[in-house]
């Protein structure tokens, strides 16, 4: 199956690459004009109906907006071009400009990305906002050249919790036994283990059946998953324990960034930067609906008393193996405990 869909991804970019859908126009901004614009494509696997489609859209309008349409971002939505994985290894390879990824996701190419993936690197929402929207993170962002791609802008995704059918999860020991569905990363994999619970990576299309059919016995997401994903039509038990806030990144390819003036690379900035604090707002109404949903039409129940201490101790030891194991990750720790 996956050769399948790697020879179908091949077709559906060589097709696009022929109508002129994929990087096409001026290869550099200096050159560019309104009649023969830069063309940027960015791919990702989101809905058109989801947040950070959105702004991402308000940040192609406002890059045309802003350059006079000599600088055009073509977005291409729903996974058309494949999984996020197969999104980075296409923006690589210099078929596409620029994708949307889950942070951990670019470890694969820079180390220190692991570190989005660890519990609890963040005191809370406050500070993750405070600590990504600093220079020292804009400096790091940048700083991934040599490794073929740079970051331009982060969006939230929000605060991870555990969730069940009918149990509550207060502590670690709760999980003690449990089947929980975690994203396909090796920092999520080691998280549960070291919770006590036993890890299943599968996708996240997988997860309402698996959880119905009792493949599985529970899951971690933001609670918006309750009610876009339906899961609170199964999981009963929302306990916010808020283990991980994993960043989405909207990034751009090294040769793409080397091609645009250092003017435009402002332009390209600001308007990505304004789109993140668009999304802020739309993501805490968001939020604040999927609470109120899935409270009041789903039955679920939101536990709020949970030992988040317990979590942070049960979980420690595995950041200094990351630390150890990958050197990147102390340095990226570094900096975010640098920010005051």
């Amino acid at each position: 199956m996956k050769k399948i869909a790697a020879i179908i991804t091949a077709l559906s970019i060589t097709a696009m690459s022929l109508s002129g859908c994929a990087q096409s126009g001026s290869s550099s901004s200096a050159a560019a004009t309104p009649e023969n614009p830069m063309i940027l494509t960015l791919a990702h696997g989101l809905s058109e109906t989801h947040t950070v489609h959105i702004a991402m859209t308000e940040f192609a309008e406002q890059v045309e907006e802003k350059t006079n349409g000599r600088i055009q971002v073509r977005i291409l939505p729903n996974g058309q071009l494949g999984s996020e994985n197969e999104n980075m290894e296409q923006l690589m390879a210099g078929v596409i400009s620029m994708t949307k990824v889950s942070a951990p996701g670019l470890a694969t190419y820079n180390e220190s990305y692991h570190t989005f993936g660890l519990p609890y690197i963040f005191d809370d929402t406050e500070n993750f906002y405070h600590v990504m929207d600093s220079q020292q993170m804009q400096d790091f962002f940048l700083s991934s050249e040599d490794d073929g791609f740079v970051t331009l802008t982060y969006y939230t995704s929000g605060a991870r919790s555990f969730y069940t059918k009918n149990k509550a999860i207060r502590t670690p020991d709760d999980l003690k036994g449990l089947k929980i569905r975690v994203q396909d990363m090796k920092s999520q994999t080691d998280m549960m283990q070291a919770l006590g619970g036993i890890p299943v990576a599968m996708s996240y299309g997988d997860v309402y059946t698996s959880l119905q059919t009792g493949i599985i016995d529970g899951t971690e997401n933001n609670e918006t998953a309750l009610t876009t994903g339906k899961h609170g039509e199964i999981c009963k038990v929302y306990s916010t324990d808020q283990h991980a806030m994993i960043p989405d990144v909207m990034v751009m390819s090294a040769k793409v960034w080397a091609n645009i003036s250092p003017e435009d690379r402002q332009i390209i900035l600001d308007a990505a930067h304004a789109s993140t604090e668009s999304h802020k707002i739309a993501w805490d109404a968001a939020i604040e609906e999927a609470i109120a949903d899935a409270s009041s039409q789903m039955n679920v129940e939101f536990v709020n008393d949970v030992d988040k201490e317990a979590f942070r101790q049960a979980t420690s030891g595995m950041i200094g193996e990351y630390c150890n194991q990958y050197p990147g990750v102390q340095t990226l720790l570094d900096i975010i405990d640098s920010v005051e």
